[in-house]
């Protein structure tokens, strides 16, 4: 194409037709910088439709595995939370257990406990009647017992030779002197206030610091000495012997 002559434009032409029998044609002329417009276009338009297909496709894969990952971990949670409450529950069912077995044990040691204080209530019941002198202070019989005197009350007893005159409880002999009535007399603290003192002619078989037990031999009474004075003292006052020993026959 030489300087001075004109560009020539190529037009296109677009005939639209019809299978009717009376339809006519139509002719469009259409310049050829439109048509390749048109078809930018179109295949613009059509690549912008695929990409926006695939950035679609994408973006819902995205979701699904995202939905799918969120789904999977609250599914692990779950198991989880499910193995923890597991845990608990039997953890709890296990402390109950323990709690149900000490709550036994406490159940019998208690009771062991208030049997064993039962028991040793009872000894020292025991124990205690040890200590109070209300036995008469003889191992055999006796021919005669009277009371004499009234602020220092005496049991008056007379027996008979060879038998024994003793401790009529648990105690420690705290004296032995000559006694101008009756010889000799012997004082036994008991250690729960009472004091016993025991008189005969006898030569006493004890002597002071001895501990003596129900039954210990304090005199042997012969024919010469068969008459025996006992006398009982609580808390520093004395008291009537009668009064508190248990004569049985």
């Amino acid at each position: 194409m030489g300087n001075g002559q004109k560009r020539q434009w190529t037009n296109h032409v677009i005939i639209v037709t019809s299978d009717a029998k009376d339809a006519g044609v139509r002719q469009f002329k259409i310049k050829t910088w439109i048509l390749g417009l048109i078809i930018v276009l179109v295949f613009a338009l059509f690549g912008a439709l695929l990409g926006f297909l695939f950035y679609e496709e994408r973006i819902w894969q995205a979701a699904i595995e995202k939905s799918n990952q969120q789904l999977r971990t609250m599914e692990s949670m779950q198991r989880e939370n499910d193995k923890v409450k597991a845990e608990m529950e039997s953890g709890e069912l296990e402390l109950r257990g323990q709690i149900q077995a000490l709550s036994d044990e406490v159940q019998v040691l208690s009771t062991t406990l208030n049997q064993k204080v039962e028991s040793e209530k009872a000894l020292q019941e025991e124990l205690d009647k040890l200590y109070v002198p209300n036995n008469l202070p003889l191992n055999g019989s006796a021919f005669s017992i009277e009371s004499e005197g009234t602020d220092k009350p005496v049991a008056k007893i007379v027996s008979y030779a060879g038998n024994l005159v003793i401790a009529t409880a648990k105690g420690t002999v705290i004296s032995v002197n000559d006694d101008v009535v009756y010889g000799h007399n012997v004082w036994i603290d008991h250690g729960n206030g009472y004091v016993t003192i025991y008189r005969n002619a006898s030569n006493p078989m004890v002597k002071q610091g001895d501990t003596v037990y129900q039954g210990t031999t304090i005199f042997v009474l012969d024919a010469a000495s068969t008459q025996v004075g006992y006398q009982m003292m609580k808390d520093g006052e004395y008291v009537n012997p009668l009064d508190v020993i248990d004569i049985k026959g």
